[in-house]
């Protein structure tokens, strides 16, 4: 099943190397802004802004066009598995509501459910399961453990 998702990780050690840039290292400065998040912006405005920088991790993780994953059109099935990942951390790891992230992703709910069913059946194969921890750790970073968000 992996075999449809853009490959970033190719090797034992590519994973490895990647592995050990997300871990937390000790240094004076501080952790750069990767995602910012208006409070005073109206809800709507808010989760699509949330959103947008879920779609902007996973561009950059799966080296996919953010063009593509924000198209409201159908698109290449690796695209299309990438924004159901999206939709699926957006649920689980900030808290949103189905409808929520419908909203925010431009789907109906309906569609977020079965992203989200998709991605939890697809979480039984061990190295699928390993990316969706690291993209849950990476969001968890980027928006809860930074205080942008509280979930």
């Amino acid at each position: 099943m992996s075999s449809s998702l853009p490959r970033l990780i190719r090797s034992g050690a590519e994973a490895r190397a990647v592995t050990d840039t997300l871990k937390p290292r000790r240094c004076r400065f501080k952790r750069p802004v990767l995602a910012v998040v208006d409070e005073e912006a109206p809800v709507d405005e808010r989760l699509f802004q949330l959103c947008d920088g879920v779609l902007d991790i996973l561009s950059a993780f799966f080296n996919v066009n953010g063009r593509d994953l924000r198209s409201h059109s159908r698109c290449e099935r690796s695209v299309a598995r990438v924004r159901q990942i999206g939709m699926y951390v957006a649920h689980v790891t900030l808290a949103l509501t189905m409808s929520e992230v419908g909203r925010a992703f431009g789907r109906d709910r309906s569609t977020v459910n079965h992203a989200c069913h998709l991605v939890e059946d697809m979480r039984e194969d061990l190295e699928f399961d390993r990316i969706i921890q690291t993209i849950e750790n990476i969001i968890r970073v980027a928006y809860v453990e930074s205080g942008r968000l509280r979930a």
